[in-house]
């Protein structure tokens, strides 16, 4: 069996605003930067999710906005591969189509 770990390191300000997002995997050679993060843990004692949402200062609106357009769509072809509810994936995508038309990430057809 195979065991990987994921490291975060978190560089922080003064007032314990994120400054610097610096990751990496123990399979890969490569540390990778990020101005945000969104960590998602289903307890299944508790049956809730833990989340850890990180974003740093220099992280721009416009960029969050695509964040999470970009989430909400991989979230939908998650569900759907995990699930197999495509209609309810195919919900989810309109969601994010809308949200991405309200965000004016992209014109409405």
């Amino acid at each position: 069996m195979k065991q990987s770990e994921i490291k975060f390191s978190i560089t922080l300000d003064e007032k314990s605003m994120p400054t610097k997002i610096v990751w990496s995997a123990s399979d890969s050679q490569k540390e990778s930067s990020s101005k945000a993060a969104m960590i998602s843990l289903w307890d299944e004692n508790e049956k809730n999710t833990l989340r850890i949402d990180l974003w740093t200062k220099d992280m721009m609106v416009d960029e969050m906005k695509l964040f999470y357009h970009q989430s909400l769509l991989s979230m939908a072809d998650t569900f759907e591969r995990s699930t197999g509810e495509v209609d309810a994936a195919k919900a989810m995508r309109n969601f994010a189509r809308e949200f991405g038309e309200r965000m004016q990430i992209f014109r409405k057809n």
